[in-house]
């Protein structure tokens, strides 16, 4: 079985605070841990009133204090609104804390609406050198060299695992000329993923930091014990995104029926066409299929629920039914 990781939003639900949504983030990390997962990231989104991890490294630290050998980090730490120099020093110090354990996942998308870019300070120039500010950062990560003047501490001469995360060909493109880990974000925009791992896989260039490709695709999964139970619970990721989407984003409601109109549903179906809802042996046929199909070489899974005994559950139904199957299975 190809290894399986989580990537979590830190959802604020309906009527709770961010306290609440980064505890549950930690309590879920530690249960993912458990059970045998690999890696569980936090993402960067800013000025959402349903997502608490704005201050990623943060609630990278948090978590990763609450867990022993589950690898944390960012997928992803948005680099246009940061200095390369202080997400270096950032997560130095968060591999120095937790050595062996963090990962730094970049992306060159905003993470917020055009008013809170311009409060982030970003420039309409910042994404244009994100190519650029990618190779600072790495070098921050060097060891030091005699007259140089600038530096990381912590940072420099550490091991911190850096992948380009992306829904685009460009970012698909740029990690595979650094040599770097590549993860798609197929979970909410998968329009562009199949032409992008292929031109990942066929551009890389192996580099001191990676010597053969390695690409990770997200997929949602919500699970229930019948498939009505499994599309009542998916109804609050549908709402969350629909919101989203109008410019009208709210915390992460609860489960409810819902009726979209022609425009939205198309939308959903598009859009999330990655989440796959049903019962547990439906969910694991279809990831299995999924696996076979696009080769990954990571799977990254989201379980966007409002009850967090549905997410622990989710994950216990995935470690039940595809991480203890026999390999052939899947490979």
């Amino acid at each position: 079985m190809i290894p399986l990781s989580i990537l979590d939003l830190a959802f604020i639900n309906e009527g709770s605070s961010a306290a609440e949504a980064l505890h549950r983030s930690a309590d879920l990390a530690v249960h993912a841990e458990s059970l045998g997962f690999r890696r569980f990231w936090l993402a960067e989104h800013h000025a959402m009133p349903g997502i608490a991890s704005a201050a990623t490294a943060v609630a990278i630290g948090y978590v990763a204090g609450a867990t022993k050998t589950i690898r944390v980090g960012a997928g992803g730490i948005m680099l246009p609104n940061h200095a390369p120099l202080a997400v270096a020093e950032a997560f130095g110090t968060l591999e120095s804390l937790y050595p062996g354990r963090i990962d730094l996942g970049l992306g060159r998308a905003p993470g917020s609406d055009q008013a809170t870019m311009r409060a982030l300070r970003r420039d309409s120039g910042s994404t244009d050198r994100f190519p650029q500010d990618v190779a600072e950062l790495l070098h921050y990560f060097e060891k030091p060299q005699p007259g140089q003047a600038v530096f990381a501490v912590p940072g420099a001469g550490l091991d911190v695992p850096v992948w380009l995360l992306g829904s685009s060909l460009f970012s698909a493109h740029l990690a595979a000329i650094m040599g770097l880990p590549f993860a798609f974000a197929s979970h909410f925009a998968p329009d562009l993923m199949e032409e992008a791992l292929a031109l990942y896989r066929q551009r890389f260039e192996p580099s001191e930091r990676l010597q053969k490709p390695y690409a990770m695709l997200a997929v949602n999964v919500v699970i229930g014990e019948t498939p009505d139970e499994a599309q009542h619970a998916r109804t609050s990721l549908e709402q969350h995104f629909v919101a989203l989407r109008r410019g009208r984003p709210t915390q992460f409601p609860a489960p409810q029926s819902v009726s979209w109109n022609e425009q939205e549903q198309a939308l959903i179906d598009r859009t999330l066409r990655y989440t796959f809802t049903g019962t547990a042996d439906l969910v694991a046929e279809r990831i299995s299929s999924f696996i076979k199909q696009h080769r990954p070489d990571e799977l990254m899974i989201g379980a966007p629920l409002f009850s967090q005994a549905a997410r622990r559950a989710t994950l216990s139904e995935i470690a039940q039914t595809l991480m203890e199957r026999e390999p052939a299975e899947v490979s």
